[in-house]
């Protein structure tokens, strides 16, 4: 499983994990190692935003770009496959977006919400993790969302929408070494362990 995902990334690519407390495989760097929440969403109002407009491919280098300033957490070029993802312009540039991530059954993630810092405090965020919402309950799927427990102000926010906690969880990543170790029986390198078993595993099942 870890060389499978070592090959789905590339030398000096970034596997992203979700409730797993492992070491990873001998030289791989750990680049993100931090607590988390899990939220639900309970008493959320969807709505539809009359200023989202749906993004593709061909938005996405001002997605990376606004990612890049705001930091919401693992976000990709092909990011956007995953599924709806909404923004809002101004005078012309991506200000605010929020998508959807991982689908277990009849559960969507919300994922990738964020503002621009000269556009925060103005609602977007919220405008948008509803709009997004939206989709999800028109397919009969509930939203559901991460969030890193030292960001307060983002679970504060997330709460007052109507999401409750529902559980704590980890997140890590790790870095794929540009330069593989001697290959196994597989013709891969030798990277031990059960650390990648439980890639992006989401347990979202009633507490």
């Amino acid at each position: 499983m870890t060389a499978d995902a070592a090959d789905l990334v590339g030398p000096g690519g970034l596997v992203s994990l979700a409730g797993v407390v492992a070491a990873p495989p001998d030289g791989w760097e750990v680049v993100i190692d931090g607590q988390g929440v899990q939220m639900v969403a309970e008493t959320l109002e969807p709505a539809e935003d009359p200023e989202a407009v749906r993004l593709g491919a061909a938005d996405v280098p001002e997605m990376l770009a606004l990612v890049g300033r705001t930091k919401p957490g693992p976000f990709r070029p092909r990011t956007v496959e995953l599924g709806t993802y909404l923004g809002i312009r101004r005078h012309g540039s991506l200000v605010a977006m929020a998508g959807e991530r991982m689908h277990p059954e009849g559960w969507t993630e919300i994922s990738a919400v964020c503002t621009d810092q000269a556009w925060r405090g103005r609602g977007l965020a919220s405008r948008l993790t509803r709009a997004v919402a939206a989709v999800i309950v028109t397919r009969g799927e509930k939203p559901f969302l991460h969030a890193v427990a030292a960001n307060t102000g983002a679970i504060r926010l997330y709460t007052e929408l109507g999401f409750r906690l529902r559980r704590t969880t980890v997140f890590s990543a790790a870095r794929v070494p540009e330069t593989q170790p001697v290959a196994d029986e597989r013709g891969r390198g030798p990277m031990p362990g059960r650390w990648l078993e439980a890639v992006h595993r989401v347990d979202i099942e009633p507490a």
